[in-house]
């Protein structure tokens, strides 16, 4: 990411009150910064700055009120609207860490050589992130756990993973491979799926890191964004 590019930091789900506000789930880990009063945000492809007037982090997400909207019936436009950020000058991520879009197109094999595909997606569940992988066996989830992941560099575009721990397959069992799958990605629209707005592809570039794995080229990652 450069200087002033936009990261997509939220995803409007409804609104509070007559005056304005909505309610946001938020798509980024830096909720407290990017949602404070005074910072702005953009509707995704939209020029207009969004003022944030008031801010408060609630059950289902955050609360937030904007000095250009003025009432619930203007509220009522950003409806399922995507929020974007800027990014700023200071915030290129440490070694080892990911924004989410990065990940996207990364070559996913397993430990004995076997490719799986490429990563379509990404997701968050259990406080892990998930990418799903789309491939000749058809569609896996993986878990970015150490347990799970070897070799974790988005930046050459490459993901080692041990098919045996995703019960793609059994000791020794090769064959194994092309019946089974670790499940698919849920896109119902939750808190917790792709659809919710994480990915580059669905809704621009998101504000998520990705959480990498012992033994990386890059070095051991974390959860950042």
């Amino acid at each position: 990411m450069s200087p002033g590019d936009r990261l997509v930091v939220g995803l409007v789900r409804g609104f509070h009150g007559l005056r304005g506000a909505v309610r946001v789930e938020s798509l980024t880990d830096r909720a407290e910064e990017r949602f404070s009063v005074g910072r702005s945000l953009f509707v995704e492809g939209g020029d207009t700055p969004l003022t944030i007037a008031e801010a408060q982090p609630d059950a289902q997400g955050w609360r937030l009120r904007f000095a250009e909207v003025a009432d619930r019936t203007a509220a009522e436009t950003l409806r399922d609207v995507y929020l974007e950020a800027i990014v700023a000058p200071a915030e290129q991520l440490p070694r080892g860490e990911f924004y989410w879009h990065e990940v996207i197109g990364a070559s996913v094999t397993d430990v004995d050589g076997t490719a799986l595909g490429k990563v379509a997606d990404v997701y968050r569940a259990g406080g892990a992130e998930v990418v799903v992988v789309r491939g000749p066996a058809g569609e896996v989830d993986v878990p970015l756990v150490r347990a799970v992941v070897r070799i974790f560099a988005p930046a050459r575009g490459e993901i080692v993973v041990d098919g045996e721990a995703l019960g793609l397959r059994g000791p020794g069992d090769e064959a194994g491979r092309e019946s089974e799958t670790a499940g698919t990605a849920d896109t119902a629209g939750t808190a917790d799926t792709a659809s919710a707005g994480e990915t580059a592809a669905e809704a621009g570039t998101a504000d998520v890191g990705t959480a990498a794995a012992a033994e990386t080229v890059e070095g051991e990652g974390s959860v950042q964004s």
